[in-house]
């Protein structure tokens, strides 16, 4: 909402949100983490306003404030001028910018009028010089005008200089809400804090899942014999996966990673001893006879110890909010 801006009406209510620099939305973002008692003078120095794409410029302080610390307010938009010799004797008002959803061709047709209308006096020549490298419309001044003079009736008569009412309406918790900027940010924050919180869970469930499986192959392997034994001697694949299911397995090689997993519901008891799950006995009896040469089994208690450090670092993430803050903060930077 903050960088793209946003406007509309909808149920009664309207929301005009101007758009801000990213950068500086991202700072105020990362002044916020590192300090949520940052006072709205410090968060103002960060984010000192509005960043209309268009350029121009932004008139008065008070205004800016008003909207940053309540969510509303009238900015006040002036287009950029400067003042070239455009001939011997000759000066004119050069338009290089003009304010935020301003028509170019309208506002020139308003100054056209107002000059056929003489509200405005002093302009002898209007004319657009614009290209592909930017904005440049020449009002070009009679021998005896004031360029200021000019200017100024320029701005009473045309949206060279118009006004942005800034009303931050915004559904928070499902909420219509008038919003500071700083609300904004922390309802952002807030959010991201959730979106990296779900996320990990979400990477600690698939790297748990994934785990279960590894253990299951790597106590197949471990205990080869007596597995290739038991389904040989079974009828059918649902009488191995039984057996399989019933048998409790020595689990004492590999019961240190089993520990560092740290799911609840996949433990050895106080034996050593581990029983297999469906999706274990299910995994064990696909099991190609390729994975049973050594170097096969190096790899999946490799890949078994990878998961295992994974999941050590997803808990970790969950267990410290400020490591969690720490991902928030590299996110916004990247």
């Amino acid at each position: 909402l903050l960088v793209n801006g946003a406007g509309g009406i909808a149920v009664g209510m309207a929301t005009n949100i101007p758009p801000h620099n990213l950068g500086e939305v991202i700072d105020g973002c990362l002044a916020i983490v590192e300090n949520p008692n940052l006072s709205s003078e410090e968060l103002l120095s960060i984010i000192p306003g509005p960043d209309f794409p268009t350029g121009a410029q932004i008139i008065g302080k008070i205004a800016i404030k008003s909207a940053f610390e309540t969510g509303r307010g009238s900015v006040v938009m002036r287009g950029k001028t400067s003042v070239e010799n455009v001939r011997k004797d000759r000066e004119a008002i050069i338009i290089s910018e003009v304010p935020y959803q301003v028509n170019k061709a309208r506002m020139i047709e308003q100054i056209a009028e107002a000059v056929k209308n003489k509200n405005i006096e002093g302009i002898s020549d209007l004319r657009d010089e614009s290209d592909r490298v930017g904005v440049r419309v020449v009002v070009e001044l009679k021998r005896d005008a004031t360029p200021e003079v000019v200017l100024n009736q320029i701005y009473k008569h045309s949206p060279l200089q118009t006004y942005f009412g800034v009303n931050m309406l915004a559904l928070n918790g499902g909420r219509p809400e008038q919003l500071s900027t700083r609300q904004i940010l922390d309802a952002f924050l807030t959010f991201r804090e959730e979106v990296i919180t779900r996320r990990t869970i979400f990477d600690l469930e698939k790297a748990r899942d994934r785990a279960n499986i590894l253990v299951g192959l790597a106590l197949a392997v471990s205990n080869i014999d007596e597995v290739i034994k038991l389904i040989k001697s079974s009828k059918d694949s649902d009488e191995a996966k039984k057996l399989l299911l019933e048998k409790e397995w020595k689990a004492s090689d590999i019961a240190d990673l089993i520990d560092l997993i740290g799911d609840p519901n996949d433990k050895a008891d106080k034996n050593g001893l581990y029983k297999l799950s469906n999706k274990q006995a299910k995994a064990i009896l696909e099991l190609r006879l390729q994975r049973l040469t050594g170097l096969e089994r190096d790899k999946i208690v490799e890949e078994l110890k990878e998961i295992v450090s994974s999941v050590v670092e997803l808990l970790s993430i969950l267990r410290s909010r400020s490591k969690l803050m720490n991902i928030m903060k590299d996110e916004l930077v990247n």
